[in-house]
């Protein structure tokens, strides 16, 4: 089986459609895909109605969180939810509250750039999210047009949306996160953990807290870990009782990661299904051949 537990689609930052993601992953072969949209569950629908014949959706959201290690600022993680309850009214609430978080946070960006003499407006800002939470993806684009980077990757560098024109989000503090998702019957799986090329990372101590809190898996393949990275994150999970995942974190043009890059082993796709209660796989079945 060849299983992507980890893709964006326009519903949050990515910009394949939610259907044009489904058919693209029947396309190259998978048999399983997740998608996992920032802090929303808005692409499902569309989604769940685009499953292709012979692939199967796996419902997620990754849920923006935060650790803090003391005074200072915190350290920014993602979390991957699988198979929740879209509907439990608590975890509900905590994501519309962070998606209103990112709105007000982006607003200040805008702000900001207009304050250091780069002219984006709001209203283009909105017209890129295309009613998708705002996030610095599509403040890119507004740098993109005016020729000032290239590339979503270029727009992250210091200068611009990585330093100086970034504000700090207001995510959810991480063992909160983690008791909801369980609460919503979800599987909690922490995003590229040691991902030191995008900046701090938690220290394994940090990890072991939130193992006894309900983590059930690491995401070791990920395009931002190189081999050192995935040895850790492959021998910490062992010693700690979680299964590894492996994911493209694939966001079509804002990325230059390919889907299917990074693939999950059928055993760890296993003890998702055996451990989430909130929602279900949908499976499209195999058209038959009808051919001879």
């Amino acid at each position: 089986m060849r299983i992507d537990l980890h893709v964006h689609s326009s519903a949050s930052d990515g910009t394949d459609s939610p259907a044009a993601l489904l058919g693209l992953a029947g396309q190259v072969g998978l048999d399983v895909v997740a998608l996992t949209d920032h802090d929303t569950t808005a692409g499902w629908a569309e989604a769940i109605a685009a499953v292709p014949p012979g692939l199967t959706l796996v419902p997620g959201i990754e849920i923006s969180a935060r650790w803090w290690e003391g005074p200072g600022s915190p350290i920014g993680l993602h979390l991957l939810a699988y198979l929740p309850d879209p509907d439990e009214p608590e975890l509900a609430a905590a994501l519309a509250a962070v998606r209103r978080n990112r709105s007000t946070r982006a607003q200040r960006m805008v702000d900001l750039l207009r304050a250091g003499g780069i002219d984006v407006t709001w209203d283009e800002v909105l017209s890129d999210a295309a009613g998708a939470p705002v996030g610095r993806p599509h403040l890119a684009q507004a740098l993109i047009r005016r020729g000032l980077v290239d590339t979503v990757s270029e727009a992250f560098a210091p200068q611009w949306l990585g330093q100086q024109f970034r504000l700090p989000k207001d995510d959810l503090e991480v063992f909160d996160a983690l008791r909801l998702i369980r609460g919503a019957g979800g599987v909690p799986v922490f995003a590229h953990p040691l991902a030191h090329r995008r900046g701090r990372v938690v220290p394994d101590t940090v990890i072991a807290e939130m193992a006894a809190a309900g983590l059930a898996g690491l995401e070791a393949d990920h395009p931002d870990h190189g081999p050192a990275e995935r040895d850790h994150a492959r021998r910490l999970a062992t010693e700690l009782g979680l299964f590894v995942t492996g994911s493209s974190d694939y966001h079509g043009s804002n990325k230059p990661t390919g889907i299917a890059v990074e693939l999950t082993s059928p055993a760890s796709y296993e003890q998702i299904l055996d451990q989430a209660t909130g929602s279900t796989p949908v499976a499209s079945p195999v058209t038959p051949d009808r051919t001879g």
